[in-house]
């Protein structure tokens, strides 16, 4: 591959916000050994490879990449961050803690390092410590998604669905139109045991994800919409199969003609997997 395809291939990387460790090492440090000028956009080149370095273990390049970005932004909060992220491949988790807290110091608005202080915590079993600092970003970052998204992970992760259930509320409110996060808050209700709020966003899903297919009756789900047609099959079955179920803790209502529901979740599912092995 050319020098100038490789260029292109990183860029689209950079664009839709993929990490592609592997590919972005081989490309990148050809490009760096070509030396070709690349203008602006140089620098954030140096930034992707040294963070497809570091995922690698080829620290030697993420070394060099961060020497030249610190050469040319010496004070730039950025950099300190890609920094730690160096760091946090050898350091110890107290020594890394202590480099971004002395960066919060120096800039208590620095979201980047707070947001990898928390994941330090997380990482090394400081759950309770994590989740007060999080709360606290939260409390000034209010706008930050992916941070209600942690949240909400940390608290399925310690089975209190229902805090999580709260926090993915807040991601909802400011990505409503995302369908992996109303797929995941359908999911966490699920678990939590709220069937009928489960089902309704379940069916939510499907409504934002198929809307635009024409008659998606006549092809097979595919993608999100496969893990969906599941879950409301899941609902439905376990609804129907129990009458006397406990009532929702949302006090979501069940929607009518549920065994109806439940027919069309099997025909959907039947058709993804049937049209999976007409592929192969």
């Amino acid at each position: 591959m050319s020098i100038s395809s490789a260029l292109e291939q990183l860029a689209s990387y950079r664009a839709r916000n993929t990490r592609a460790s592997q590919d972005t090492f081989k490309k990148g440090c050809a490009v760096l050994k070509s030396k070709v000028s690349i203008g602006d956009d140089g620098w954030a080149f140096l930034e992707q490879l040294a963070l497809a370095s570091i995922d690698v273990g080829r620290l030697d390049i993420a070394d060099e990449c961060l020497r030249q970005l610190f050469n040319k932004f010496p004070n730039s909060p950025r950099v300190a961050v890609l920094s730690g992220i160096r760091r946090e491949a050898t350091d110890p988790p107290e020594q890394v803690l202590k480099y971004y807290d002395d960066l919060l110091k120096m800039d208590d608005t620095n979201a980047a390092a707070w947001k990898r202080r928390i994941s330090i915590l997380r990482r090394i079993g400081k759950i309770e410590k994590a989740v007060q600092e999080l709360a606290q970003f939260l409390d000034t970052f209010y706008t930050d998604a992916d941070g209600w998204l942690e949240l909400a992970d940390i608290y399925s992760s310690c089975n209190q669905y229902t805090h999580a259930l709260e926090a993915l509320s807040h991601a909802l409110a400011l990505s409503p139109q995302n369908p992996f996060t109303v797929l995941q808050f359908a999911e966490t209700a699920y678990t939590s045991g709220d069937l009928p709020l489960a089902l309704k966003m379940f069916l939510v899903v499907i409504d934002m994800s198929e809307s635009d297919i024409q008659a998606p009756q006549d092809n097979p789900p595919s993608g999100i919409c496969v893990r969906a047609w599941w879950g409301i099959k899941l609902c439905s079955r376990r609804l129907m199969e129990s009458r006397s179920h406990p009532g929702s803790a949302s006090d979501t209502r069940l929607p009518k003609n549920l065994n109806l529901i439940d027919e069309l979740a099997t025909e959907r599912v039947l058709t993804a997997y049937s049209g999976e092995q007409g592929t192969q």
